[in-house]
């Protein structure tokens, strides 16, 4: 199985700043992609951004120029840098982790996204 845990969530004000940091570890295998997903309340879940191995990103519109998603595949992590947030902003932000199906060790194992346990953000004043 693969864990992940993020971290950096809280509460901040109009117009600030958060920088959220998802840490990967266990059978990893191979990496297909990473990502970051939100869900606030009554909403339903919503794509945030993505990363390929080969560092293409993909943006919700919402969030298009003011987040950033970035990794780093020696230590199995991905980050997302929030500026200019928002109160809409406020959500639940998950981290995901797409581990490639294929054989390993003699085994098959299908495709399997991972996901963590989740990290508050709150945008209020």
């Amino acid at each position: 199985q693969v864990q992940l845990v993020e971290s950096g969530g809280g509460l901040v004000q109009p117009g600030g700043s958060l920088r959220l940091s998802c840490a990967a570890s266990g059978s990893i295998f191979s990496i297909n992609g990473m990502g970051w997903y939100r869900q606030a309340p009554g909403k339903q879940r919503e794509l945030v951004a993505t990363i390929t191995n080969s560092g293409s990103t993909n943006y919700a519109r919402s969030v298009k120029g003011r987040f950033t998603i970035s990794r780093d595949n020696a230590k199995n992590m991905v980050y997302l840098q929030m500026n200019s947030l928002k109160p809409e902003d406020t959500a639940v932000y998950y981290c995901y982790l797409d581990r490639e199906g294929g054989y390993y060790s003699g085994s098959y194992y299908p495709r399997v996204r991972f996901w963590g346990q989740g990290t508050q953000v709150t945008v209020s004043s």
